[in-house]
């Protein structure tokens, strides 16, 4: 299979060349070629080679069938610091150590946050919160140098493309050294899988051992992320495969790993290459959209195991009166509005300009204005969209961005936008409201067996937003699209904001707020189990497809509005609860106050700071979401 990848990799590329070719006297023109295919070739093998002896290794580590670099986010801490040495020590030329430090970092954040547990589930959705955290770091970095990381977009999704024998001369003795060194480890890993107590009584010293595997797959990790960039799911898939073959012992393992790592990076290069002949396709989008499923399906597994504890949607005994709570709120985002409406060209309004007219003139009404409402009202909406989801689902994760509503619709509105750029604007939400809805779908299926168990659900949405984004990618460079707009509008922004997009927020608002507050009472009786909520006369079927549709829909619009903003459908009803109460009718207004205020918040905060230079507003979020969400899971 290598051998008729790798022949058919080398013949792929703007210049014409026949597998004959490839046999018969070389002429200059062909040196040429080669000089770069073949060295994009030997690169993808090495690679894939290295990052699947790393999931090897890793789920050794930690008795976890779902860890990988990718998976544990160490791929995302080495991306994130070798663009913090490209970006602040550009005369430091050791992308490696830059890699090291980071993939080091990202793996001791996952193994101090995932608990003492370490079960399957939760350390991998820990290590791609991690992930999503990095992300959101390194894409705020990326927008504010834009011209010093105008190189870093394609090589941070992952790409094979050469030059020269450079990346191959780096790269091929880490491959060497430390898969001979993984071989010649294999029966001390073996002894793990023993269990530790069994291995400390066969004389195995534990903690090196355990050390040294840390280690090797960081340091197999690091050394193709500073080569290809962050490239996920290999080191996921390989291990499993080579499993399902029925070879053991890990000498074995190590060696079968390597050739089906380099196998899938070389397919799915081959596939990238296929889909789009005439330019680069980042192959890190393509192993995304390839092994997702994958994760799924691991998770899956992995869920039909865990003991299902649901969790109450519960909040402090002592609560505030819901009407004193939304006045206030009501006071404090009308202030948080004012400021943000009054601040334009790097310096406020005074008080002696707004009663001027400064706040009323063509240009604020023009472009301010529609930013605030549309951030007020996103805010507000995402919130209502999380309360929802949270409530229907009894889970304490719900959110558009966790389980896979914001990229989901992300996607389909971007498919809508590259395949059909003459359609006009109505169409987009209408791609959007598919893509979210398919994704939903793929999440509630997966995790209907196990009872929409709180962790499994979650790390399930992270793999439908996972294949979306891999496909937002493949869509983003397929049409050519600048690369800022694209990290803007992939991270969330109200830059662009009109007052048609304040029409159509208002008329979801009219229509949606009224009609779920219509449903809160039966909401409420959702909380308790199936059968409490039949016998008390509530059609539960249709109260949560109901919901999980409004849901989807609110997700949808906003997304093709403001872009993927997410975890403020987490935060608001969390925050909602602890002040009011648990009380759909009281969380769903207070709820929406606060998403509305936050996001006007996040909104002048990025234009704010760093001023000329702006933030997505959805990446501030991002910056106290994750977070958040490990708080949230150190509870479950």
């Amino acid at each position: 299979m290598l051998i008729g990848l790798s022949v058919m990799h080398l013949v792929q590329g703007q210049a014409d060349l026949s597998i004959g070719d490839l046999f018969s006297s070389w002429d200059q023109r062909t040196e040429a070629i080669m000089g770069v295919r073949f060295p994009r070739l030997i690169v993808g093998i090495l690679a894939g080679g290295c990052l699947a002896m790393a999931g090897l290794v890793l789920q050794t580590m930690t008795k976890n069938p779902l860890a990988s670099a990718g998976t544990l986010g160490i791929n995302a801490g080495a991306y994130l610091f070798v663009v913090i040495g490209t970006l602040f020590f550009p005369g430091v030329n050791a992308s490696f150590l830059f890699s090291f430090l980071g993939a080091c970092f990202a793996a001791f954040l996952v193994f101090m946050l995932a608990g003492k547990t370490m079960s399957p589930v939760r350390i991998v959705l820990t290590g791609m919160i991690i992930t999503l955290l990095f992300g959101a770091l390194t894409s705020s970095l990326q927008l504010m140098y834009e011209q010093e990381s105008n190189g870093l977009f394609l090589w941070g999704a992952g790409t094979l493309m050469q030059n020269d024998w450079s990346g191959v001369a780096f790269i091929w003795p880490f491959a060497l050294f430390l898969g001979l060194l993984a071989i010649l480890s294999g029966k001390k890993f073996d002894l793990i899988h023993l269990g530790d107590e069994a291995a400390k009584g066969l004389g195995l010293p534990l903690g090196f051992v355990k050390t040294w595997g840390w280690a090797l797959g960081i340091l197999l990790a690091s050394a193709t992320v500073s080569v290809v960039g962050p490239i996920g799911f290999i080191g996921l898939m390989a291990p499993h495969l080579v499993r399902l073959m029925g070879i053991r012992g890990h000498r074995l393992q190590f060696v079968h790993t390597f050739m089906w790592g380099a196998v899938i990076l070389i397919a799915a290069d081959v596939l990238s290459r296929l889909i789009s002949p005439n330019s680069e396709l980042p192959v890190g989008a393509m192993t995304a959209f390839i092994g997702s499923p994958w994760l799924m399906y691991l998770a899956y597994k992995a869920a039909r195991k865990m003991r299902s504890d649901k969790q109450k949607l519960t909040s402090s005994k002592k609560t505030l009166n819901p009407i004193v709570v939304t006045i206030s709120l009501i006071g404090v985002s009308l202030v948080v509005a004012y400021v943000s409406i009054s601040f334009g060209g790097g310096q406020f309004t005074s008080i002696q300009e707004m009663f001027a007219g400064k706040l009323v003139d063509q240009v604020t009404i023009q472009f301010r204005w529609p930013r605030v409402l549309v951030s007020f009202l996103v805010g507000a909406l995402l919130a209502l969209c999380g309360a929802l989801l949270q409530n229907v689902l009894k889970n304490p994760l719900g959110d558009p961005s966790i389980i896979g509503i914001t990229s989901g619709g992300g996607a389909g509105a971007l498919l809508i936008l590259v395949v059909f750029p003459s359609l006009p604007y109505i169409f987009l939400p209408i791609g959007a409201v598919i893509g979210s809805i398919m994704a939903v779908l793929i999440v509630i299926l997966a995790t209907k067996r196990s009872g929409f168990e709180p962790i499994s659900l979650a790390l399930m949405g992270v793999a439908v937003s996972a294949m979306a984004s891999g496909v937002i990618q493949i869509l983003t460079v397929k049409a050519s699209l600048s690369v800022s707009p694209a990290l803007v509008w992939l991270a969330g922004s109200t830059y662009r904001s009109t007052w048609d997009n304040v029409v159509w927020l208002l008329v979801m608002l009219v229509i949606l707020v009224p009609f779920t507050l219509s449903l809160s009472k039966h909401l409420n009786v959702l909380a308790f189990s199936n059968e409490v909520s039949i016998s008390l006369g509530s059609k539960v079927k249709l109260l949560r497809i109901t919901s999980i549709v409004i849901a989807v829909l609110i997700g949808a619009v906003c997304v093709s509005i403001v872009g993927a903003i997410g975890f403020i459908g987490l935060l608001a009803p969390h925050a909602a609860r602890a002040l009011v109460g648990s009380a759909f009718q009281r969380v769903i207004p207070v709820s929406m106050m606060i998403g509305g205020t936050l996001l006007i918040i996040a909104d002048f905060l990025s234009r704010y700071i760093l001023y000329p230079t702006e933030i997505p507003s959805g990446l501030l979020v991002a910056l106290v979401g994750a977070p958040y969400i490990l708080y949230v899971m150190r509870k479950l």
